[in-house]
């Protein structure tokens, strides 16, 4: 505008030139045009810069880090041109840099073995890795934007009392052995927490089982050796009753009957723990569950008629096949159903049921439930809480389906209904 309006009180003061002297009206005419092609020049140069500025201001905006700008020749411009040029490079590097490192960790988190829960700023859940979501036995989509206190079972208690800093180890369901650490990292300036879950369940059962394994092969192989050696010289001593007197001869008999039985049974004792330790592999083949179901309950007929245990089923509409060993997945079942019915003291209920999709068993009982301060050793070699318990029951059954790679869950709820689950897909639905 301020050249318009030079220019044009200029060429109104030629105008007068015109009436008075034609030559300098000339000249002066000849002085405005070489004003105006110098005007427009320098307009132009110190424009463009602005112009280069704006445009690449707005890339930035948009956050377009490919535009860059040819030189123009001219030495100012081209070192403000260097100069943006430069800086579009080194920011499209560092975009660059940072979405592979972004991409790397969601693939690392994705494909990670231990579960990772990212919390925001409020700690609700914003991230959980597939290891995660697989142990919490929910969806990741689901938990997304949901407190800790909100998961379900013994995870809300065991998660929400981790102390940063400080990795704790605690049980689920006297089943599976986790160790979690609390953590922190910043974001945007403020601390964001995560939690890390490692499972340790199968280096400790595998630790535990090479611990008491060499245990037991000592002591089967001694006690074995003693006890074939003592029964036979107590055999030997019941060829001397007739040499007795009469009087005598019963209680002599039944002394030696009674040793000799205690000694079997001390063998048949060892021999459970050997069983254990002996575990074959499985020897899978495909099996129609609900006829498996129906021999254990044939089988366990009487023992439930007698304390007036009722047997009730709900099992799915169609035959359920597994691959599984018949044998060991019958001893299986036949130990749950013991402690099931072990549980209940008298006219009690057990329910079994099935369902195809995904595979799985329930086998629920309404007994007297399971203790909260015996939850955390259900499974725990030698543990019982019979009086004459041997503790390797739940043992063999975690065993047995561990070597068949069928998840499982034992516990309680609040109505005081104890429940086995085996999962036969390997996931939990």
């Amino acid at each position: 505008m301020f050249a318009v309006v030079v220019h044009a009180t200029l060429l109104i003061l030629s105008y007068y030139f015109l009436l008075t002297n034609k030559l300098l009206f000339i000249a002066s005419e000849a002085l405005i045009i070489i004003s105006l092609i110098l005007t427009f020049n320098m307009y132009r140069t110190l424009v463009r810069p602005l112009n280069l500025i704006a445009a690449g201001i707005e890339s930035i905006k948009d956050k377009d880090f490919t535009l860059k700008f040819v030189k123009t020749g001219n030495r100012e411009v081209d070192e403000l041109i260097d100069v943006y040029n430069l800086m579009i490079d080194q920011l499209r590097q560092e975009r660059i840099g940072q979405n592979e490192k972004h991409y790397f960790l969601e693939r690392l988190l994705q494909a990670s073995p231990a579960g990772i829960i990212i919390l925001d700023y409020d700690g609700f859940m914003q991230n959980i890795n597939p290891a995660a979501a697989a142990w919490l036995q929910k969806p990741a989509t689901e938990l997304a934007g949901k407190k800790l206190n909100d998961l379900p079972g013994q995870w809300s208690t065991e998660l929400t009392s981790l102390t940063e800093g400080q990795p704790r180890i605690f049980y689920i369901n006297g089943i599976h052995t986790y160790r979690g650490h609390k953590s922190y990292f910043i974001d945007k300036g403020f601390p964001r927490y995560f939690l890390l879950l490692e499972e340790l369940t199968e280096d400790i059962i595998k630790k535990e089982k090479y611990a008491y394994e060499k245990i037991i092969r000592v002591m089967s192989h001694e006690v074995n050796n003693s006890i074939g050696a003592i029964n036979s010289i107590l055999n030997s001593f019941k060829t001397y009753t007739p040499q007795l007197r009469a009087d005598c001869r019963t209680d002599y008999e039944e002394a030696l009957d009674i040793s000799i039985v205690r000694n079997n049974n001390l063998a048949a004792f060892m021999a459970n723990f050997a069983s254990m330790v002996r575990l074959p592999p499985p020897r899978k083949e495909p099996c129609n569950l609900h006829q498996l179901l129906q021999s254990v309950h044939r089988l366990m007929q009487p023992q439930l008629e007698n304390r007036h245990i009722c047997w009730e089923w709900d099992l799915a509409p169609t035959p359920l096949t597994v691959n599984l060993d018949v044998q060991q997945m019958e001893q299986v079942l036949i130990n749950i159903v013991k402690n099931a019915m072990e549980s209940i003291e008298a006219d009690g209920r057990i329910t079994v049921r099935t369902k195809l999709a995904p595979a799985g068993l329930t086998i629920e009982d309404n007994g007297a439930g399971i203790p909260e301060n015996v939850r955390q050793q259900l499974f725990t070699p030698f543990f019982s809480t019979k009086k004459n318990g041997q503790g390797i029951g739940l043992t063999m059954i975690r065993d047995i389906l561990m070597n068949h790679s069928f998840p499982f869950s034992l516990s309680t709820s609040d109505q005081d209904i104890t429940v086995f689950i085996i999962y036969f897909n390997g996931t939990p639905d």
